[in-house]
């Protein structure tokens, strides 16, 4: 992405973005370029890129800033304010003013498609000149920004779509399992039942039999085992059957797993 002019103006930055993203540039390198691009042109002093995962954890961080000082300052207006108000007000955007020794503005824009955000341009801006006045391009840059990487699969719609895939096969798995114990477990109750009354008359029996009938019993008690191990599931993990077959692992790998950290 070259943008070469000392000053460009704002539609040569959206229409460079727009191609840089059609032809498949590095992401982070477009982002950092557009940032640079557009601070120069409204007047920013630090200006930041950031993607998130589902929990807000940030996994996406693109910074233009002339100084450490107003860096600083933009990282911290990111952490004590926007951040919090995103999560504990639904925070979309905002343009702000701040007064004090050193006044100056600030603005957060969402990253989205459709109603999921998944990051956030800001920017700040010092002195007496006003960001407002570019609200629409800063906008569209983060339209644009938004587009490029959701295009490329690295917008938060897909962690959330992929979450989504995951409760929907943990649900099926679910409804499955209580079927099973319904339907399974009450004939299983009875083979139980028996197996385990005649066992108490073990004196009348021989000793071939009462082989058998253990094996009766441990076999039901397998079979009671894993009905209760899906009604327990909390993930969906497979593993290799045969012939490039999967199946659902019931293990109590994860559990063993967590006991061990």
């Amino acid at each position: 992405m070259n943008m070469t002019q000392k000053k460009t103006d704002k539609f040569e930055i959206l229409r460079l973005l727009a191609v840089a993203g059609a032809r498949g540039e590095d992401l982070n390198q477009i982002s950092q370029t557009a940032l640079n691009e557009a601070a120069s042109y409204v007047g920013l002093t630090a200006a930041a890129l950031y993607l998130w995962d589902k929990e807000y954890k940030i996994t996406v961080t693109v910074i233009h800033s002339q100084t450490e000082e107003s860096k600083k300052r933009l990282v911290e207006l990111e952490k004590d304010l926007f951040e919090n108000l995103r999560r504990d007000k639904n925070l979309v955007s905002a343009y702000l003013s701040f007064g004090g020794d050193k006044p100056c503005h600030s603005f957060t824009l969402p990253l989205q498609q459709g109603g999921n955000i998944f990051g956030a341009v800001i920017g700040l801006q010092e002195g007496a000149k006003t960001i407002v006045s570019e609200d629409l391009f800063l906008e569209a840059l983060s339209a644009l920004l938004a587009l490029n990487y959701t295009a490329r699969g690295q917008g938060g719609d897909n962690i959330l779509s992929q979450e989504l895939i995951d409760k929907e096969r943990l649900s099926a798995i679910l409804e499955t399992a209580v079927t099973v114990n319904h339907e399974v477990n009450n004939p299983l109750t009875a083979i139980l039942g028996n197996v385990q009354l005649l066992l108490l008359k073990r004196d009348d029996l021989d000793e071939e039999l009462k082989n058998k009938l253990k094996i009766i019993e441990e076999s039901a008690m397998k079979i009671k085992d894993v009905t209760q191990r899906l009604m327990r599931m909390t993930s969906v993990r497979t593993v290799d059957y045969s012939n490039g077959t999967k199946m659902v692992d019931i293990s109590d790998k994860e559990d063993t797993e967590d006991n061990t950290k």
